[in-house]
């Protein structure tokens, strides 16, 4: 458990020195989250090697989501003053979410039903 738990601070670890070294511009903990996934996809971490300790985070997610919202409470006048913009960027950004999900579901759903049917395109 040990082990597998010092995995996934590695990548964190791993995400947040490139992210210093290149100046923060993307937040350390997706790079390294960026790392992992790279590292899984190309499997030199095997998946077993870390989804005790996966699973174990994911059930607890609501633990991250703290920190964020006492840090909101405490701007509630800067998001009063800025709540048109906020919804608009929300809404926006959604939808665009949305349809680009849509557009890669297509084009993998359309891949597969040729790989089933046998074609070769």
């Amino acid at each position: 458990m040990i082990a597998k738990a010092f995995t996934i601070l590695l990548f964190y670890l791993l995400g947040e020195g490139l992210s210093s070294i290149t100046g923060n511009f993307i937040p350390g903990s997706v790079l390294g989250m960026l790392l992992l996934f790279g590292a899984l996809a190309l499997k030199i971490v095997k998946p077993g090697s870390v989804d005790t300790v996966a699973k174990a985070l994911i059930a607890n997610m609501v633990i991250f989501f703290l920190p964020p919202a006492v840090g909101m409470m405490t701007s509630l006048d800067l998001i009063a003053r800025n709540i048109f913009g906020i919804i608009l960027a929300s809404t926006l950004s959604t939808m665009i979410v949305i349809a680009v999900v849509g557009l890669i579901q297509q084009k993998i759903g359309v891949r597969t039903f040729i790989k089933r049917k046998g074609g070769d395109k």
